[in-house]
């Protein structure tokens, strides 16, 4: 099914660690509210590792009162100890080990409340300013970690952004360093495929090389295939000739999409700085021109991604949801959208190749709404195409949930600077 709620997507600095607040880390995953258990709130807390009183951090007035390190049992003044949460309390002579950093227990045995980040981070300071900042970006990747809305970017090497989104992680965003990512499955841009379809599609059409484990993509020809580290090995694609089909429709639109951006986009810029440069026009507004090159792009990988869902829906993976009869009617009814997406997108890629430059204006004005046209037509098709694949095909199914990302027509949403 689609996914509905609206998405702020915000671009987190590695710096930020310090507005993270303890709490978060308490429990793992602890981005949702977590509901008090029948057993009461003190053993829920207890078992986080959380204490629910209030301890007083300087129970000495008086300096010269020593106490016990319940560590080396040796005694200190009380400035020379930390006092925990849990009430035990440490010398603050102790050595520093480069390991575990997130959710720290109470050195006491058998208590398990987790230690105040503050408290760890001012000790370490005292004594290791390069670890305490060390510290600081490990508590940082473990709300990251522990928070299933909040990710680091998979650029590589890395940009060192993470995104945050407030209510849907099934969305598409870009990062500040303009990586373009699913959020869920931070794996390349893939609806209307489900991330569970898109994982399988991905294994689907590549094997490891038994030598050096890279991936080796199979595109046709023989079972014998060679990895680019020299090595030949023989693998067999189930569902071939099928697999084949799909791949080399997907395929042909992805190297479309390359190529007009790396080509086409370039040529209509030009076109668009001509047409600026020339007085003489009545028309002034050319940004008709590369947004229906922003159309063109969108749509076209709005229809590359749905040849991998076809593959899967219309294959043996839902064989035990939709019988035979059903499927048929589903396909031709996928497919005659699928057709219709396809049959404009061209017209449009072809419209945007005319050199309109050149064009006397009545020829411009006419190619101008031929543009518009063909953009808010391809508009219309991609999200008639993503209520079929949602409502028509998804949403009956009963074994399992496939959710979707919501059709966006302003396309992918972007990241802004927390």
């Amino acid at each position: 099914m689609a996914s509905t709620a609206s998405n702020l997507v915000i671009e987190i600095s590695t710096e930020l660690s310090e507005t993270i607040s303890p709490p978060f880390l308490a429990f793992p995953g602890n981005q949702e509210r977590i509901p008090f258990s029948s057993t009461g709130k003190e053993k829920l807390y207890a078992e986080a590792g959380v204490t629910l009183e209030e301890k007083d951090e300087n129970p000495a007035s008086d300096p010269s009162i020593e106490f016990t390190c319940e560590i080396c049992f040796e005694d200190f003044l009380a400035e020379q100890t930390t006092l925990m949460e849990c009430d035990h309390r440490f010398c603050d002579d102790f050595k520093i080990n480069d390991g575990k950093s997130r959710r720290i227990t109470c050195m006491a045995q058998k208590c398990k409340t987790i230690c105040d980040e503050g408290k760890i981070r001012d000790l370490v300071t005292t004594k290791d300013p390069n670890l305490a900042e060390k510290f600081d970006r490990f508590i940082l990747e473990s709300y990251i970690e522990d928070n299933k809305r909040v990710k680091w970017c998979p650029t590589v090497p890395h940009c060192g952004n993470a995104i945050r989104v407030e209510d849907d992680e099934y969305c598409e965003v870009e990062c500040a360093c303009g990586k373009q990512f699913y959020f869920n499955c931070l794996c390349e841009l893939h609806a209307p495929r489900s991330c569970v379809i898109t994982v399988t599609w991905l294994s689907e059409k590549t094997k490891h090389c038994p030598k050096c484990h890279k991936i080796v993509e199979k595109n046709g020809g023989c079972n014998l295939v060679q990895c680019i580290c020299g090595q030949p090995f023989c693998k067999t694609f189930e569902d071939y000739w099928r697999l084949t089909h799909y791949y080399r429709c997907f395929k042909a639109h992805i190297d479309s999409l390359k190529i007009e951006a790396s080509e086409s986009k370039p040529k209509i810029l030009d076109k668009v700085r001509s047409l600026e440069a020339k007085e003489f026009l009545q028309l002034k507004d050319f940004s008709w021109a590369m947004s229906g090159f922003y159309r063109l792009a969108l749509s076209r990988r709005v229809v590359a991604n749905s040849y991998p869902f076809a593959y899967y829906y219309f294959g043996d993976l839902f064989a035990n949801e939709i019988t035979k009869e059903e499927k048929g009617i589903k396909q031709n009814l996928f497919e005659d959208q699928q057709q219709q997406l396809e049959t404009n997108i061209e017209r449009l890629s072809m419209c945007l190749e005319e050199p309109f430059a050149n064009y006397p204006e009545v020829m411009l004005m006419e190619t101008r709404m031929k543009i518009i046209t063909l953009s808010t037509v391809s508009d219309d098709l991609c999200k008639k195409l993503y209520e079929c694949i949602d409502n028509d095909l998804l949403v009956p199914l009963q074994q399992t949930t496939h959710t979707i990302a919501r059709y966006r027509s302003k396309g992918v949403e972007k990241a802004s600077e927390l």
